[in-house]
């Protein structure tokens, strides 16, 4: 068995197959994930709902059960086969989206939309896991970075496919027709991939032992720099996720657009350009970095910097049509940390703790990106409500959330950088 998964992953095309596979999942994963995006305005006139239990549901209460769910998978993912993990998790989650349209509440809503969210914690930390064994340090950035393109092609479809079906069928038909076909792709996946070995890219000899979490934690930990990447990463994640998970009810309040013709610009946004951004930033780290490893924080800080001034921009000017067009920047710049941000990390610890690692990580960045970036700006809308009505309430909220949160974010970075340069000098110690 192991002179085949040897035989299978040093052709270079059946790695990019598997590759290309596992972004197609990602995909998926954002998908099903942001759909609620571009149907929350038609959810909150059905259900009743408030901005606050709007941001539960697309924020915390999903990021909570995520992060809880994804450290023991983690676990499970760093000792036994990645690729059947991955697959139970996409029929997990895609069930759960496709009963979603069934809700009839918001207490039900949030328990489907939980089950989403512990499905999709057993999708990143496995495949980041089976993506550094596949690509050596010099090219994990460009191949993590090509995996996290699935993101904004997520997103993309989600606004595209969510925005259509929402405006002829309902929100309800939406969140079925999207979350149908990812058990069939969970089916493909597990009969056409094979688990790679354990520190291939790396040329190591690893051991089948698992590693203490306590032992991966005090190791983040003591690599103090580890922290700043990954409050960088939260704080940039609590920045993309406040403005991907809020944009469309901006343009529905403050512009009065239809969902099919917002969805296709806020498609073209996140899943064009956004798609560009994500992984040229990533390129660019492995370029840079090859004469400066500080590069690979740098990048990362300017990034994120570079999003204000199209944010504020965008929530300004009065015309609808400019500010779409000026729309299509910011994915450029707020998803630009993710590829490098695990390469760093991957770089860092040893084989057999990158899930692991991976599901620290994303605990923090989900727990105050994802959890914190659309709930603060539903509660501070909604408290701004009764002075200013919900369209300028919500531009406000925006106003506040997105410059703090990306100057907070590309200063952990900045103060990231000599440390990562530092670690490489001394070689990865485990």
């Amino acid at each position: 068995m192991q002179q085949e998964q040897v035989t299978v992953y040093q052709n270079q095309s059946y790695r990019t197959f598997v590759l290309v596979f596992l972004t197609l999942i990602y995909a998926v994963n954002f998908v099903d994930r942001q759909l609620i995006a571009i149907l929350q305005e038609a959810i909150k006139a059905d259900l009743g709902l408030s901005d606050t239990q709007l941001g539960l549901l697309s924020g915390f209460a999903f990021a909570l059960f995520y992060v809880v769910a994804g450290v023991p998978i983690a676990r499970w993912a760093d000792r036994s086969s990645r690729r059947n993990i991955i697959a139970i998790s996409v029929g997990l989650w895609s069930f759960m989206t496709a009963i979603s349209g069934a809700a009839q509440n918001f207490f039900q809503l949030l328990m489907a939309r939980i089950g989403v969210g512990v499905g999709e914690a057993g999708c990143s930390p496995p495949a980041h896991s089976m993506i550094s064994d596949m690509y050596p340090a010099e090219k994990r950035a460009t191949a993590l970075s090509f995996y996290s393109v699935g993101i904004n092609i997520g997103i993309m479809v989600g606004f595209l496919l969510g925005g259509y079906i929402n405006e002829y069928f309902g929100w309800r038909m939406a969140f079925v027709v999207v979350g149908a076909p990812g058990i069939l792709i969970a089916l493909i996946f597990w009969l056409t991939v094979k688990e790679p070995i354990r520190g291939f890219s790396d040329k190591e000899a690893v051991s089948s032992e698992p590693i203490p979490l306590k032992k991966v934690i005090d190791f983040i930990v003591e690599r103090r720099f580890l922290l700043h990447v990954s409050f960088g990463a939260a704080l940039s994640g609590l920045v993309g996720y406040a403005l991907t998970n809020w944009s469309a009810s901006f343009f529905i309040r403050s512009h009065e657009m239809a969902t099919t013709e917002l969805g296709i610009w806020l498609a073209v946004g996140v899943g064009v350009f956004g798609g560009i951004g994500t992984f040229g930033w990533g390129f660019l780290c492995d370029k840079f970095g090859q004469k400066d490893k500080r590069w690979y924080m740098w990048l990362p800080s300017l990034s994120i910097l570079l999003c204000v001034p199209f944010v504020i921009a965008v929530l300004t000017v009065e015309s609808t049509t400019t500010a779409l067009w000026i729309n299509l920047f910011p994915a450029m710049f707020t998803t630009g940390y993710l590829g490098t941000c695990l390469a760093v990390f991957h770089g860092t610890v040893e084989p057999r703790m990158r899930a692991t690692a991976s599901a620290l990580f994303f605990l923090i960045l989900n727990i105050i990106g994802l959890g914190c970036g659309p709930t603060l700006v539903g509660m501070i809308s909604d408290y701004l409500t009764p002075a200013y009505g919900s369209a300028e309430a919500l531009r406000y909220a925006l106003l506040y959330v997105i410059p703090i949160g990306s100057l907070w974010a590309a200063t952990h970075f900045y103060l990231a950088a000599n440390g990562w340069a530092e670690s490489q000098e001394k070689g990865r110690l485990t």
